[in-house]
């Protein structure tokens, strides 16, 4: 063995090995608008991804629909759209403990799939994905009042463009109440499906 073989292998002994990164698994929403692949984070949000998952496998999802958009006034490229069940007793399980981004690290970034809830701890089976970076939804332990923030479980991997079309749909003037009056799609988006994608 050469000198120079010694020191070639005590290098790559020394050199860092990279984590692997954490498991994910993918599933698809077939929209009336076109398709979107999710990409949650079942390692690092398992009983929010666990809760989504029960959803898709009970197929609670085909038939509901994107049916809120919400736009930052004066910028069109920042806020969210919300999908789901709308609270129907018939579709909706139990409500799943909260799982906030201080615990699993995520943050709200564009694309990010996340648990729409009132309290914490109340969040079932309504989603909403962010448009453009929303660091105000992740949780921060030195606000005052309700800083558990929301619980960001995934990302759009493919379909963004079909998010921004939805975010960008034509809206009701009198459709909800309170501060998501005129927040509600004049004709939401169906989901047809939402199937994992295999392996």
């Amino acid at each position: 063995m050469t000198i120079f073989t010694i020191l070639a292998t005590a290098l790559l002994a020394q050199a860092p090995v990279a984590a692997p990164a954490p498991a994910t698994v993918r599933v698809t929403l077939t929209t009336s608008a076109g398709p979107i692949v999710l990409e949650l984070e079942k390692e690092r949000a398992p009983l929010t991804v666990a809760n989504f998952l029960r959803y898709v496998d009970g197929k609670r999802l085909d038939g509901s629909s994107f049916y809120r958009t919400v736009r930052t006034v004066n910028a069109t490229e920042y806020g969210l759209v919300q999908f789901g069940n709308q609270n129907d007793p018939k579709r909706t399980f139990p409500p799943v403990a909260h799982e906030p981004t201080s615990r699993t690290g995520l943050s709200h970034k564009s694309g990010t799939l996340s648990l729409a809830r009132a309290a914490p701890g109340t969040g079932a089976g309504d989603f909403f994905i962010v448009i453009g970076d929303t660091p105000s939804l992740d949780a921060d332990p030195a606000a005052a009042g309700d800083n558990a923030g929301f619980a960001a479980f995934g990302r759009v991997a493919e379909g963004m463009d079909v998010v921004k079309a939805i975010h960008a749909a034509a809206t009701d003037p009198v459709k909800g109440q309170g501060v998501m009056k005129g927040q509600f799609l004049a004709a939401p988006v169906r989901i047809l499906t939402a199937r994992r994608v295999k392996p």
